[in-house]
């Protein structure tokens, strides 16, 4: 869990340093388990008397939050980092992740090299009848897809918040209680973990501002707030180490499986790590065969991970699409608790680590760097940033998803699709740069004209297809 204690001033609640109930920030996160990486150059430590927020949060997007809060120019004061300890049941279940980062993330978030795994500038799409095309030919020589593990990633960023003035705290947020006025606290309630209380763990509280929940997909500060469910996907993954001279195929090479054997509405995956791959798969309609599709998808790839041996297993709910409820007083949401993963590609790593600095930038405009309590409109703003700036994606993905994951022919069609060099052209660049990429009008029109001929295609060998199974 991460947290910062913030201390109060002008016109807020004052709150002195001996006393049992700091205001703090929570950020849920998981268990360090590996080296941590050295941090990143940051600015001298930040002056005191900064205005209190809060934040409960998991996965990357905590240690993002708690940089955005402290980093230069000075923002709030009183940090503290409450990390999901190794004591605490729930960590045992690690957090999914295929790991792919876009090349933004890397300069937007000053992340250093030695944590990316491998630089993917090689993909290939597999069709249903094993039909592969390869993918990344319009990349230019410094362009590639960052492979990280979520473990390192995620240890990297907390060392980071801790070298930004945040002091480390084991803990596991439980609940809150909701402040009586518009002034008054909310009181987090966690379980600590420390020497002194042993792997029991102790209760104790927290009183809070303003609450940035980035707990994941099965969010305790949504359901706090009464945020509403959404549907989700499972995605389950297996890290499998392979022989030295088949990793060696993998050095650059991520592969993407579409098909019903694999998944009826998504795609199996085998990403590369440091020395091991993963492979995985997902699904929203057929829950209860995620381990017979991905039994189906180490088939796809049997030859190329032959004598491979399963070092983890994972699996974790992917959202898709936001909740019904982001936003509720001075409690706002954020990454896989706001809902935000993509369809198609259910990328959610970038869009976590993004809306948790937005969501800091508001908290820290709205405060005036920490001269007045936030309201929610201040949050607010950072949902209509959002929206703004990535709900036209969000939309178009999910037509694609509908439109080519529906059938084995669509799906034949959707990779005949990504042989042409101008559709991977757009694809790459709106991936690696999330932003929306102007097209060519010609090869625009070209593009919609192979649409169209993919699809009747499609159509027309379901209907044969249909005739067949009669």
């Amino acid at each position: 869990m991460t947290s910062f204690a913030l201390k109060t001033f002008v016109g807020l609640r004052q709150a002195s340093p001996e006393s049992p109930h700091h205001h703090h920030s929570i950020a849920l996160t998981k268990p360090i388990q590996s080296p941590l990486h050295s941090p990143a150059k940051y600015s001298e430590s930040l002056p005191e008397n900064r205005a209190p927020e809060s934040l409960a949060a998991t996965s990357e997007s905590p240690s993002l939050v708690a940089a955005q809060l402290v980093a230069p120019p000075p923002r709030l004061s009183r940090k503290a980092v409450l990390r999901r300890s190794s004591s605490s049941a729930s960590s045992t279940t690690a957090s999914q992740c295929g790991g792919a980062i876009p090349l933004c993330m890397v300069g937007e978030f000053d992340l250093p090299l030695d944590i990316i795994d491998r630089r993917v500038t090689k993909m290939k799409m597999i069709s249903p009848s094993n039909v592969a095309v390869d993918i990344g030919q319009t990349l230019k020589p410094h362009e590639y897809i960052g492979m990280v593990r979520r473990e390192v990633l995620d240890a990297y960023l907390r060392d980071r918040a801790s070298a930004c003035g945040a002091s480390v705290i084991n803990g596991l947020f439980l609940k809150m209680d909701m402040p009586q006025s518009s002034t008054s606290p909310y009181v987090l309630h966690y379980t600590g973990y420390d020497s002194k209380s042993g792997g029991v763990g102790e209760r104790r509280t927290l009183e809070v501002d303003a609450v940035i929940g980035a707990d994941g997909a099965n969010s305790r500060v949504a359901k706090s707030i009464n945020a509403g469910e959404y549907e989700y996907a499972i995605a389950f993954q297996e890290r499998i180490k392979i022989p030295d001279e088949k990793m060696v195929y993998y050095e650059n090479l991520a592969e993407m499986y579409v098909g019903d054997d694999v998944s009826p509405d998504f795609y199996g995956w085998v990403f590369p790590k440091c020395d091991h791959v993963a492979v995985g798969t997902g699904t929203v309609t057929h829950k209860g065969d995620i381990k017979q599709f991905q039994l189906a998808t180490r088939k796809r790839a049997e030859d190329k991970i032959l004598g491979g041996k399963i070092i983890r297993v994972e699996a974790h709910p992917i959202p898709e699409h936001p909740r019904p409820r982001r936003l509720s007083g001075r409690v706002a949401l954020v990454g896989d608790a706001a809902g935000y993963v993509t369809k198609c590609s259910g990328e959610g790593i970038y869009f976590a680590a993004k809306s948790g600095r937005m969501c800091a930038e508001a908290i820290v405009e709205g405060s005036e760097n920490g001269k007045r309590m936030v309201e929610e409109g201040d949050l607010r703003k950072y949902l209509e940033k959002w929206d703004k700036t990535y709900w036209p994606t969000y939309k178009v993905l999910d037509v694609l998803q509908k439109l080519f994951y529906r059938s084995n022919p669509a799906r034949e069609a959707f990779v005949e699709m990504c042989a042409d060099e101008y559709v991977q052209k757009m694809t790459f660049d709106s991936y690696l740069y999330k932003r929306v990429v102007p097209g060519n009008p010609l090869d625009d029109l070209k593009l919609a004209v192979n649409t169209i001929g993919s699809l009747v295609r499609a159509n027309a060998l379901r209907k044969e297809m249909d005739k067949i199974s009669v």
